[in-house]
């Protein structure tokens, strides 16, 4: 089915916040003023993009979707959050085909014989009005490593759309493929794999 732009439900609930749709929330930029609770990804917007050094020439980009798990925001003692996600390794995907095929066999992540990827959190540590540390344990490859991201709040509130209520956060972070095992054509495609995710989040209680 093809959209024109206009037809888009995302661009009628833009245009409908523009011209000041009551039925629009009121989002918080502060990351104190979210409401606490438990909470699920919200799949359908989030994305776990990495990106490697291609041969020296381009940073080349992809992306893991379709990510599953929990979040138990404490809003006002933040150390005490947790997170856990899931990552299904053959959702991989990228610009080409082939290459999608290709990640995910057995030279690469194995997504037969490793299916999931998976972080589980084990310490926050705020770092300024929006942002924290957190340090956790990914399992990639069958391989567990404890590694750390930048994660800064975005925003909170209830969905124009779904009217559920949403917090949202954007994770930076640098990990070693070959840490966990994946090291086809390292270095001529870099071992260092940049990280930057869009976690979205569904209040469930």
């Amino acid at each position: 089915m093809k959209y024109t732009l206009l037809s888009f439900p995302a661009t009628a609930v833009a245009l409908g916040l523009l011209a000041g749709n009551p039925a629009s929330a009121q989002v918080v930029t502060n990351a104190t003023q979210a409401q606490s609770g438990t909470y699920a990804v919200e799949p359908g917007h989030t994305q776990v993009g990495f990106s490697v050094l291609h041969f020296g020439f381009t940073n080349y980009l992809g992306v893991f979707s379709n990510v599953s798990g929990t979040l138990n925001l404490d809003a006002k003692n933040p150390a005490s959050s947790k997170l856990s996600v899931t990552i299904p390794v053959d959702s991989v995907q990228t610009t080409s085909a082939k290459l999608n095929d290709e990640l995910k066999g057995d030279q690469w992540f194995d997504a037969a014989k490793f299916p999931n990827a998976t972080f589980e959190s084990t310490s926050v540590r705020i770092t300024g009005h929006n942002d924290a540390i957190v340090t956790g344990n990914l399992t990639l490859h069958g391989v567990t490593k404890p590694e750390t991201l930048k994660v800064h709040f975005i925003g909170a509130g209830v969905n124009a759309l779904d009217k559920k209520y949403t917090t949202g956060f954007e994770a930076t972070g640098t990990i070693k493929r070959s840490d966990f095992g994946v090291k086809m054509y390292v270095p001529y495609v870099s071992d260092d794999v940049h990280l930057r995710i869009a976690g979205a989040f569904e209040k469930q209680d």
